[in-house]
């Protein structure tokens, strides 16, 4: 299936090839970069050639190579990190040149596009925004630059196994965050059907990851709705500025101490190989695997709600481990009390052993010296342990893109798809309780089909207890569960193996395979004024204008949303202006933009933002913001339709319930309990039944769910960053947030008879469909009306000490204000309210050697998941060290690194339900850019 794209791709490159080698002989210039100082090369520092798109970087001896059609004068512009930045005027192809660049502490003279969608100083930059540049990448000490993320100021980074990290800022974190936006050079990186980017698992290697840009907050007026909470912009390398074969090989350890486990073998291996032709075609292919033995989740702690705490433990007849699966079925049985089934741990039912595929090519063509056209092609495969209202194991899921892009020096047009397959994907909480209905015997000893098996187990146990069963002793509750067992397949076992297998294959309710099929295909475009006002004489004006279209394509063949019939398509829309003002010699700036989004199934939202920022001099900046952000439902939100039995789950999509009759025509539940125990009250009185139900049924009332719609967030943002003494680097930021209309479910009932009558009150005959068990019952998805708020500050602070070590501490307080709003109408903070990182490093502490060490704090919070029915679970205050030591071989463009993840080994739990996490201890060798 996946042939023609590479018979595509392989086409193109031969026919752009070969019109690459035909153009006329260019002129090629070339020349040395070296450190000012140390007069050591510059290996990595990028050449650019002034309002081109060409450009390159410097080899491992500080050389570069740059061929050019355009005739000379040429103008050079030489950047690095961490160095000045040079302008080179070059009149002579033919003579070298040499530039050698100064060192300079201001690294926080980086240049970021993610805040305003144009470059830009991150000094001047009008929002929070944090940056991780190629040298603090390759530098990091985490075991990938992905987790390095966590040590940026406001990041909650959430580990559910080691091939699935989620990224959140701002509150409301979860383990699928549909409320933050990731992209990867301006891919959506998300699977639709997720409605969520699942970590880096099918993301970029660390191979070809150039920079990271992080903006924490309400980015919905530039980026769309999925940029609630924020929003993270990943570059890859561009492969005629990065070319050469790269390799890495990464090899580690962990489960050191585990008592679930014996030590396990961490492999990470990557290549990448890019080329170019004549600065006209270039073409990158990247692949990378990752594998190693996941975390346990092994918390067995009893979680029953109903059972006293003094009472809880593994001698509860009604115990409910919370990594244990089956024994959420349960029954209240008279004179005996609750009772649950023994379910499985997760360990026998998941396969922990966990890997990750990416594959990648690229192919670049320079039209003109200003304008380039891109292909490129992208597969991921691979297994996680993600915790989500369940714990599921997306087990061999792949996702594919397709982009196509025409890029100029002020514009870009984009289109691209995703197309994702859940393959072998299973709910283990669902595999657990339907082992458990293949092996039940009856009491003569026979197998009972699935659906009668429940029944007949508590049948078992009942009899059991009450002495009705040949040699078991009445009222012994764990002889009845052994009585009620037997016959139980142990994991392990032929039986259990091959029910594990057939159950994991068959999808929907009647076993626990996950079919995803969605599709997401996605256009956009964006154009920047600036050059032609600035030649109208405006060079003080900047205005910026752009928009997208996306439609999903659904299908799950009926397993959760009702596409039996075909797939479910739907759209949405957006375009966004956006004006900004230097005044007072370019002291102020001022900003305004806007962004109009509309999907298919909701009205329209608009989303201004206003900033201002004030530069008294080049190192001191003070910036303020308002800015406004919404988040449309996901696919489940909106089309999910599962009949689960006792209880139908709906999305709120107003096509997705058309005709049923059930956001206008239903219940709210909480009523019906008065209006029984009423009705029963009278019958025992003597009243007849109708007299009852006459009496009782304006007890009931009717629902009045609307539709699902967007959230929304109104925030407001100060803070300031600077340089001092050009020492300490200084960035400090408060910000305050309203947020309203969070999405939740309601539960209904819907009689067959219409609720209300023709006086406007509660229709006798719906009261009678309660009575009867005329009705069915629904859980919507719907919005809270209750609003809420919250809000943080964060320092952070960089001091650079003479001889080159770099001293970093950030730290983030974070408050939730429920503002008299009612808890279950409001997803969980979920944030911890303090969290603090410190980072120490010098990458010459001796010649080709450095290090880094980065420790990672946070407070103590109650989490609350669907995983555990919305019950809070505490996670305990922990703190987390890595570290990594580098040795450079210059002569062999080769890097060797010890490193660690979790350097002391403390078992911590990010998220309730979750594994615990412990240190990842590894060593590296890269070997960059040769073959040049």
């Amino acid at each position: 299936m996946y042939q023609k794209p590479f018979t595509f791709l392989f086409s193109l490159c031969l026919a752009l090839f070969l019109s690459g080698v035909a153009v006329a002989q260019q002129t090629r210039l070339s020349g040395t970069l070296t450190d000012a100082d140390t007069k050591a090369p510059l290996a990595g520092a990028t050449v650019v050639l002034k309002d081109q798109l060409s450009g390159t970087v410097a080899d491992a001896n500080g050389k570069f190579s740059l061929a050019t059609n355009r005739r000379g004068p040429w103008t050079l512009i030489v950047t690095m990190v961490g160095y000045e930045r040079q302008v080179i005027p070059v009149t002579n192809a033919d003579q070298p040149v040499a530039v050698a660049l100064k060192v300079s502490t201001q690294v926080l003279q980086d240049v970021v596009v993610a805040a305003s969608r144009v470059e830009e100083n991150i000094l001047k930059a009008p929002v929070s925004i944090e940056k991780m540049d190629i040298r603090a990448i390759r530098e990091t000490p985490s075991a990938s630059f992905y987790e390095g993320i966590n040590n940026l100021k406001g990041v909650d980074m959430v580990t559910s196994g080691l091939t699935y990290k989620q990224i959140n800022t701002r509150g409301f974190a979860s383990t699928g965050n549909s409320r933050f936006l990731q992209l990867i050079d301006g891919i959506d990186n998300q699977p639709a059907g997720f409605g969520f980017s699942v970590g880096n698992q099918y993301g970029l290697s660390d191979l070809d990851v150039e920079s990271v840009e992080l903006v924490p907050g309400a980015a919905s007026a530039l980026y769309g709705p999925a940029a609630f909470n924020g929003a993270l912009l990943m570059h890859s390398k561009d492969p005629f500025q990065y070319q050469g074969l790269s390799a890495q090989a990464k090899v580690g350890v962990n489960h050191i101490n585990d008592p679930n486990t014996g030590a396990a073998l961490y492999h990470d291996y990557a290549l990448r190989y890019a080329k170019a032709f004549n600065n006209k075609l270039a073409f990158k292919l990247n692949v990378s695997y990752m594998k190693g033995l996941d975390w346990f989740a092994t918390d067995y702690t009893d979680v029953d709600a109903t059972t006293p705490t003094e009472q809880k433990g593994r001698n509860n007849p009604a115990y409910n481990g919370l990594n244990i699966y089956g024994d959420e079925v349960n029954r209240t049985i008279t004179g005996i009390g609750k009772v649950a089934r023994t379910g499985y741990e997760e360990r026998d039912l998941t396969d922990y052993n966990v890997y990750s595929l990416k594959l990648n090519g690229a192919l670049h063509y320079r039209i003109t010296p200003n304008l380039e056209a891109i292909y490129s092609y992208n597969y991921a495969k691979g297994t996680a342990n993600y915790t989500g209202s369940n714990r599921f194991s997306v087990n061999g899921f792949s996702l594919l893109q397709h982009r196509i892009e025409l890029r100029g020096a002020n514009y870009f047009v984009r289109w691209y798809t995703n197309q994702e397959d859940s393959h072998d994907s299973f709910n283990t909480r669902s595999l657990g309780q339907q082992i458990d209905r293949t092996w039940v015997r009856d009491l003569s000893g026979n197998v009972v089909p699935a659906n009668q098996a429940d029944d007949m187990w508590f049948t078992r146990y009942t009899t059991a207890y009450q002495g009705k069963a040949s040699g078991i002793t009445a009222a012994n509750h764990a002889a009845a569960r052994a009585f009620a067992d037997q016959g139980r397949y142990l994991p392990g076992s032929a039986e259990f193996n091959r029910e594990k297998a057939r159950l994991e294959g068959i999808q929907g309710l009647a076993g626990a395979g996950i079919l995803s099929q969605t599709k997401m295909h996605h256009t956009d475009a964006q154009y920047n004024f600036s050059s032609a006002l600035e030649k109208a004489g405006l060079s003080k004006t900047e205005v910026l204008a752009g928009g997208n279209f996306r439609q999903y394509s659904l299908f799950t063949n009926g397993t959760l949303f009702d596409d039996k019939g075909g797939r479910i398509l739907y759209y949405e829309y957006g375009a966004f202006l956006q004006a900004s003002q230097r005044l007072l010699a370019d002291k102020l700036k001022l900003t305004v933009s806007g962004r109009y989004d509309k999907n298919q199934n909701f009205a329209g939202y608009f989303t201004p933002r206003a900033s201002i920022v004030f530069s008294p001099t080049e190192a001191h900046n003070f910036r303020a913001s308002f800015q406004t952000g919404f988040r449309n439902p996901t696919p489940s939100d909106q089309f999910i339709k599962l009949n689960v039995g006792p209880i139908t789950i709906l999305g709120g999509a107003p096509s997705n319930s058309a005709g049923m009759n059930v956001y206008e025509n239903s219940i709210n539940s909480p009523t019906v309990g008065g209006f029984v125990n009423g009705f029963l009250a009278d019958m025992q009185s003597g009243k007849t039944p109708q007299e009852a139900v006459g009496n009782n049924k304006d007890k009931l009332q009717k629902s009045n769910v609307a539709y699902i719609k967007p959230e929304k967030v109104q925030s407001f943002e100060v803070g300031y960053r600077g340089l001092i003494n050009n020492r300490l680097a200084v960035d400090a930021n408060y910000y305050f947030g309203e947020y309203q209309n969070f999405i939740l479910n309601q539960v209904v009932i819907r009689p067959d008879s219409p609720v209300l009558g023709s006086d406007g009150k509660i229709n006798p005959a719906a009261a009678q469909d309660i009575l009867n068990s005329k009705y069915q019952v629904f859980q919507l998805y719907t919005n809270a009306s209750d609003k809420v708020s919250a809000q943080g500050a964060t320092l952070g602070l960089t001091y650079f000490v003479p001889g080159g070590y770099t001293i970093g501490g950030n730290g983030t307080w974070s408050d939730f204000n429920l503002k008299g709003a009612n808890p279950n109408n409001i997803p969980s903070f979920n944030t911890p309210r303090y969290k603090t990182n410190v980072t120490v490093g010098n990458r010459n502490i001796a010649k080709n050697l450095g290090f880094n060490v980065a420790w990672h704090w946070q407070d103590a919070f109650d989490w609350v998941g669907s995983f555990n029915e919305l019950r809070p679970g505490r996670i305990q205050a922990y703190s987390l060290l890595d570290a990594q030591v580098t040795y450079r071989v210059p002569s062999l463009k080769t890097a060797v690194k010890l490193g660690a993840s979790n350097l002391t080994n403390q078992y911590v739990v990010q998220a309730y339900g979750s594994p615990a996490v412990g240190g990842l201890y590894y060593v590296s060798l890269t070997f960059d850019q040769g073959m040049r």
